[in-house]
């Protein structure tokens, strides 16, 4: 047989290969990170009602997302209207395309909160939302309180793991994004 018939079968089964490799890494999205449990929220010092706004929760959660970061790239800024935007950018096939994902917001019983995917806009791309939650989640390093879970397509803030100052708590109680009426507790340690 000649040679270049070898190389050319040679390269056609790693272009397939890869191919196939590729699909196999889009479709799949892979285990979601379990929940931390639902913990029976049982204040232990004073409790204070915040009432806040969209552009307060917006400048909070970025100040927390800059933060845990430490000075490296932010993968996600947060911009809240009537739903919650994340922002980013996703590298793929050697260009790079914005990427916006909205999610609805839930508060959870042990106040913390969920955020549930309803739409995604990637460029030109047409990927399943699980495949970029899973990219998200694979590309970036994540603070420790924000846990991505592709195939339930959905982002888990875990408001009792922010770290605020004077050991201070917060929870959410009700998030109406569309009034624009957010109520937070937070609690403050009797020592």
């Amino acid at each position: 047989m000649n040679l270049w018939k070898i190389a050319f079968f040679v390269l056609a089964g790693i272009i397939v290969s890869g191919i196939i490799a590729l699909v196999i890494l889009l479709e799949g999205p892979g285990d979601s990170d379990p929940l931390p449990p639902l913990n029976q929220y049982s204040p232990k010092g004073s409790v204070l009602s915040v009432k806040a706004t969209r552009n307060d929760l917006e400048a909070l959660a970025n100040n927390y997302i800059r933060k845990a970061m430490k000075g490296e790239k932010l993968p996600v800024t947060m911009e809240v209207q009537d739903d919650v935007m994340l922002h980013s950018e996703l590298t793929a096939f050697g260009m790079t395309f914005p990427l916006m994902m909205h999610f609805d917001p839930v508060v959870l019983k042990d106040g913390n909160l969920m955020l549930k995917q309803t739409s995604m806009e990637i460029g030109p791309l047409n990927l399943p939302p699980s495949t970029v939650l899973s990219v998200l989640r694979d590309s970036f390093k994540l603070p420790p309180w924000m846990i991505v879970r592709p195939k339930e397509e959905e982002i888990f803030i875990h408001l009792s793991e922010l770290e605020i100052a004077g050991n201070l708590q917060v929870r959410a109680k009700s998030v109406d994004l569309v009034n624009d009426n957010i109520e937070l507790e937070v609690t403050i340690p009797n020592d």
